[in-house]
């Protein structure tokens, strides 16, 4: 039957419309080849969102596929909402990060807020209980008065929801560029726990068995989201405010557990988040992956706004909604259970043996599509592309301000300065088991309740090296992950990816996305740390100008024994030993950007051998009990870290001076990597070790006093480095 369009019946569906949809003229010719005639208003909404590159993946998804993604302890990687790994004792982690970059920039707070609501449902839906939120952020030049606006939005959106639904936020990362002025960052990561035997998927099966709508009420927030996402910002950026869905963070916590309640029934057979594209991908993905067919009823849709049409319905991106497929004989109790939590329940529709989507409003066929074409013929693009030549070594630099000056202005920076402004504003102990919380760990720690284990959990990427060379970008960014869990103790087990680049349209944009591809699938093979969930989020360019390529890694570890999970804090007497060789490699550095004001040469060399060989040996010397303290070397190189970890343990520090062979100021801010500081009672045991292990180390010097004490130099208050530390953000927002 071909659908009467009735709705729109004066819009005219041709190329015109479709392009402003979102579909260029070859695929809108597809469109018409699949249906055999002119879609309807409403068919045309359906296929351009599921055909847009936030939904079909249409130019990243060849290169994505050649990621490593298996290993033993994967229980489900991509293609489903979110990863799925064992942890042991029958227990799964189910995690992954999403981008929220676009909303986020039109209106910071609801767009940030709605990203952590969407990423809690992609694990939830799954039948896990969220634990840990964090999130990896980018904004642009702090001096733009638009920088803190857009700063201040996200991070009260991020706390509000996620300090409401009662999920600790425990980690994450803020980076400050000016290629991030017109379009921040706003990756979300969530992770939960469930019981192997009660993870849950969404592919529908059953002929005849009820769809349910769950949750709130749809509205007209977020038409067409995805197709927003899915291209550049321009002059009229600001038009698209009705692009950016509104949560309601207490509506998400009764769904949450009104969904997990239902879980433990035998009523469920399927179940899917209503995120990107709303209705529209929840339903086509569901029928789709199950290989049946699927009729909807929009009048029993639960709606919040008058004389809603079918298009607006099937895309509205309204949040806080889940589409169930269930058991026909459990229908009526899972109706007691959902409106027990004080949540819309209806049946919207039914699975078929069709093949097909049909879509009825007041008695009218609004759209009739065959569903495999909507994922098998969606638009796959080998685009060209060029990956750019790669820089030349930084050569010799000159030290123009010494070790005291340099090391006050790179602890005050924006990319260095205290994050306490931050997560003050998070609840980071809501659930009461966070064991190390922001600043205490290079990785965050939830204990799993019930257990002596816990997760370690990050998120990291450096876009400065990336923008350099994307492939040693690619590597560092999972290398960096890997260490902050090592780092801690636990083991790393998986990677969730975040992969924000400009318009892959154009071949050296394109080229960057490749090329970081490379360097991740290297180093999650010689890490056994595989992929397995993740998004995609191209086009982030305002008025031409795109953003640093930013290959964002959320990763989680392991650890048996959560009481031997080390942090950063130092204390008096203890030794310092540092593991992994030392160049002084200042390519890219944030010392080479703030002392000098240059960004160029060569991010530091990436050793997959060497991240490999020192971090299993640090991981077996925290867990041996010999190593009291641990901090990965990674921005501002050794002199930071150093100062971080007397920061944290509130003592001071007795360094040695830099070797004969390094340039001093090289040694104390080079970023080269599989570096380590560790805080020891016995450095001759440690140093035996690493030698008989071929692993290099040096004895660095000790803990204790009030003081940064270097030889040949000034003594730095402790007292003076917190101040320079902690200054920035309160200063900012004074």
């Amino acid at each position: 039957m071909k659908p009467s369009g009735a709705e729109r019946a004066d819009i005219m569906v041709n190329a015109v419309l479709a392009k402003s949809f979102g579909l260029n003229a070859e695929e809108y010719a597809k469109v018409l080849t699949i249906m055999g005639r002119t879609p309807s208003f409403t068919e045309l909404g359906i296929f351009s969102v599921m055909w847009s590159e936030h939904c079909s993946y249409k130019s990243s998804r060849v290169w994505l596929k050649t990621l490593p993604t298996k290993a033993p302890w994967v229980i489900h990687g991509p293609g489903e909402n979110a990863g799925v790994i064992d942890i042991g004792e029958n227990l799964a982690a189910i995690f992954k990060m999403e981008s929220h970059n676009h909303p986020s920039f039109i209106e910071p707070y609801q767009g940030a807020a709605t990203g952590v609501g969407g990423i809690l449902r992609d694990v939830f839906t799954m039948g896990a209980r969220p634990i840990a939120n964090l999130n990896a952020l980018r904004f642009g030049d702090p001096k733009l008065p638009v920088t803190k606006r857009v700063v201040d939005g996200v991070v009260r959106g991020i706390g509000g929801y996620g300090n409401c639904v009662g999920v600790p936020t425990v980690g994450g990362e803020v980076n400050f560029h000016p290629a991030y002025n017109g379009n921040p960052l706003v990756n979300a990561m969530t992770v939960g726990i469930a019981a192997q035997d009660k993870i849950f998927l969404s592919a529908a099966a059953g002929i005849g068995n009820p769809v349910v709508y769950v949750g709130s009420k749809t509205g007209r927030d977020g038409i067409h989201g995805a197709t927003m996402a899915s291209t550049e910002f321009d002059a009229n950026t600001a038009e698209k405010r009705p692009t950016v869905q509104v949560g309601d963070p207490f509506t998400e916590k009764l769904l949450i557990e009104a969904c997990l309640e239902l879980m433990q029934t035998d009523a469920i057979v399927a179940i899917q988040d209503m995120g990107a594209a709303g209705l529209t991908s929840s339903s086509v993905e569901m029928a789709g992956k199950g290989g049946v067919g699927i009729e909807l009823n929009l009048d029993n849709v639960p709606q919040r706004e008058t004389g809603m049409s079918a298009y607006e319905m099937m895309l509205s991106e309204s949040q806080e909604r889940m589409l169930l497929v269930l058991k026909p004989e459990r229908s009526e109790m899972a109706r007691a259970i959902i409106e027990k939590w004080d949540l819309d329940y209806a049946i919207i529709g039914k699975i078929t043996n069709t093949g097909r989507i049909v879509i009825t409003h007041k008695g009218v066929v609004e759209a009739d599509i065959e569903l495999a074409p909507l994922s098998d013929e969606a638009p796959l693009y080998h685009r060209p592309y060029t990956s750019a030549a790669k820089p030349a070594p930084l050569g010799e630099t000159q030290d123009p301000v010494g070790f005291e000056a340099a090391l006050l202005k790179l602890m005050a920076c924006p990319d260095i300065a205290s994050r306490r402004w931050i997560f003050d504003q998070y609840d980071s102990t809501v659930g009461g088991q966070t064991i190390k919380r922001p600043a205490q760990a290079d990785a965050a720690i939830v204990r799993l309740e019930g257990t002596n284990r816990a997760l370690a959990i990050t998120t990291d990427c450096t876009p400065r090296y990336c923008a350099a060379d994307a492939e040693a970008g690619g590597a560092q960014a999972v290398a960096e992950a890997w260490r902050n869990i090592t780092a801690t103790g636990a083991l790393p087990l998986a990677v969730t990816d975040n992969m924000n680049f400009g318009n892959p349209e154009k071949p050296e944009i394109m080229g960057q996305f490749v090329d970081a591809i490379k360097g991740m699938a290297a180093a999650c093979t010689a890490l056994a740390f595989p992929v397995v969930s993740g998004n995609v989020s191209l086009y982030n360019e305002t008025e031409g100008k795109g953003i640093l390529p930013t290959p964002a890694i959320g990763a989680v570890g392991v650890i048996e024994d959560a009481s031997r999970a080390t942090g950063l804090a130092i204390a008096p007497g203890q030794q310092l030993i540092l593991i992994g060789d030392t160049k002084g490699a200042l390519g890219q550095s944030l010392w080479l950007r703030e002392i000098l004001g240059r960004e160029d040469g060569a991010p530091p060399e990436v050793n997959l051998l060497n991240e490999r060989e020192n971090g299993d040996f640090v991981r077996e010397h925290i867990l041996n009990g010999t190593v009291h303290a641990c901090h990965d070397l990674s921005d501002g190189g050794l002199a930071v870290a150093l100062v971080e970890m007397a920061l944290a343990g509130g003592t001071g520090l007795t360094l040695h001076p830099a070797p004969a062979h390094i340039p001093a100021h090289a040694y104390w801010f080079g970023e080269d990597q599989a570096r380590y500081v560790l805080a020891v009672s016995n450095p001759t045991a440690i140093l035996t070790a690493a030698h008989a292990a071929g692993i290099q180390a040096r004895h660095i010097g000790h803990a204790g006093g009030n003081n940064l004490t270097l030889t040949g130099a000034n003594p730095i208050s402790l007292t003076t480095l917190r101040d320079a530390h902690e200054g920035f953000f309160p200063n900012w927002f004074a």
